[in-house]
């Protein structure tokens, strides 16, 4: 039987304010346990909330982002269940009337794109923390992040692959980044995945029963994650096995998903509307001072690379994957003498890109900054270099070894665009290289491909390559 899988995801993003959603007390990551637990945070009796504005600011900004409806009224409710790092016994949250109701991502997905649809985007107070790894046969609690304000982002089942996921996991977490609202370190729970998944026979339009892969922090665990759990529901069905709806974690040492608990319904939570917090009005002042501070989206600036600068789909959303990419790329492009947009896009996604993932850092801590890059493919631009040179002098930029110019200047790497020059270098190694002449003149193409090698070996990789090619075949012809 040919089987398809069905994935939905509910993200946790953590908001850029500086306070708590419900208190005054500090988010800041780090800080000794229980130290930034206030009052109102451990559920003292007599205390209540009040609701941070800035909470509310960044959702709007996100339901503008994605094009969702905003409920200009929504309401905070009690979600209820014990665990010992929720003081109250209930979690503020929002059902009924969340913030945020629909909207669309578009992701990539190799060179094919595909909208996923979202169902909702909610307020929320996140937990405490259990802590197991310190403390022998008891657990510690720590209440710092205990109303740290969250934004849970709840997408449709319409992805349906493990790469889908992380597609949109990625799209999702640059769009949050993007327009500021979260800063999307996921070592330190900034942005959280939890996977929906359940599988059915092709052509079923019935939901198989789903499965909850909870607290999943890097892209890499969500893709390994979803495709064992995959694996795992369909060797169940077809052993005769019934899937049982529950949470499950996974476990990245073996690479396996092992249930938790059985999963709970919302009535199991016992929502309720809170009865010590007002109904969120928001007025047209509020939705249009946020619509005013977005910035051009990734979308927008994609289909702006497309239409503007004739690059592919595939490049203009690998440009946009981050915003730093992006600045990055435009400011190289504003600093070439002669915009050439797909020759800064190769050397961003190619050069820059390898390197900066070898080494581990981020594109913003790049030691090669743009203009430098600029300088650079400038002297491609100008038959200065050819590309293999240029690389040689990207590696010694990157080395701090100075800027383009000077290496060029320093290690005689200007390449060598002298026709006279060049066709003394080739009479030479047609000369040292009789058989390759004549296997070229029998027909065999490979025979040319190493003549180039040869003079190319010879200019010891100075002579312009396009030059070398036209003389060559002058040369043979004659």
């Amino acid at each position: 039987m040919q089987w398809e899988t069905v994935i939905g995801l509910e993200v946790h993003t953590q908001l850029t304010t500086k306070s708590k959603i419900f208190s005054g007390a500090s988010i800041e990551f780090g800080a000794e346990p229980n130290t930034q637990a206030c009052a109102v945070d451990l559920a003292l009796p007599g205390v209540l909330p009040v609701l941070n504005r800035g909470a509310v600011e960044r959702a709007v900004k996100f339901g503008l982002a994605i094009g969702a409806k905003l409920n200009r009224v929504n309401l905070f409710a009690r979600k209820n269940y014990f665990y010992p790092d929720l003081p109250k016994g209930y979690q503020i949250s929002q059902f009924e009337l969340p913030i945020v109701e629909g909207g669309a991502l578009t992701i990539q997905v190799g060179e094919e794109q595909k909208t996923v649809r979202l169902t909702r985007a909610h307020l929320e107070e996140d937990a405490g923390k259990s802590l197991h790894e310190d403390f022998h046969g008891m657990t510690g609690i720590d209440l710092n992040r205990a109303g740290t304000p969250l934004l849970e982002i709840v997408s449709e089942p319409d992805m349906r692959s493990a790469k889908e996921a992380v597609a949109y996991a990625k799209a999702l977490h640059n769009l949050v980044t993007w327009i500021g609202i979260c800063d999307g370190n996921m070592q330190e729970g900034s942005f959280r995945v939890d996977a929906n998944v359940s599988v059915r026979p092709v052509g079923q339009q019935e939901f198989g029963t789903r499965r909850e892969i909870k607290n999943l922090n890097s892209f890499r665990f969500l893709e390994q994650a979803i495709d064992y759990e995959v694996r795992w529901q369909i060797e169940q069905i077809e052993d005769g096995h019934k899937i049982q709806q529950a949470t499950v974690l996974f476990d990245p040492d073996t690479g396996e998903t092992r249930m938790m608990r059985t999963k709970e319904e919302a009535h199991d939570y016992r929502y309720f509307p809170d009865p010590d917090l007002l109904p969120v009005q928001l007025d047209d002042e509020l939705i249009e001072r946020m619509r005013s501070e977005l910035p051009e989206l990734p979308q927008q600036k994609q289909s702006r690379y497309q239409r503007d600068f004739g690059l592919s789909a595939y490049d203009a959303s690998t440009l946009t994957s981050t915003i730093s990419t992006a600045s990055f790329f435009e400011t190289t492009t504003e600093a070439l003498t002669a915009p050439d947009h797909k020759l800064a896009a190769n050397w961003v996604m190619g050069e820059l890109s390898g390197t900066l993932n070898k080494e581990g850092l981020d594109i913003a801590d790049s030691p090669i900054k743009p203009k430098s890059l600029a300088a650079l493919l400038g002297r491609i631009q100008d038959g200065t270099l050819s590309g293999k040179l240029a690389k040689e002098v990207f590696a010694a930029m990157w080395a701090g070894e100075g800027e383009a110019d000077a290496i060029i200047e320093a290690k005689g790497l200007k390449q060598m665009s002298d026709a006279g020059e060049i066709e003394k270098i080739i009479a030479e190694v047609l000369a040292a290289n009789p058989k390759s002449v004549e296997e070229f003149r029998a027909g065999k193409d490979k025979a040319f491909n190493a003549l180039v090698g040869q003079v190319m070996k010879a200019s010891k990789g100075k002579a312009n390559p396009a030059q070398v090619n036209e003389l060559l075949k002058q040369k043979l012809a004659g």
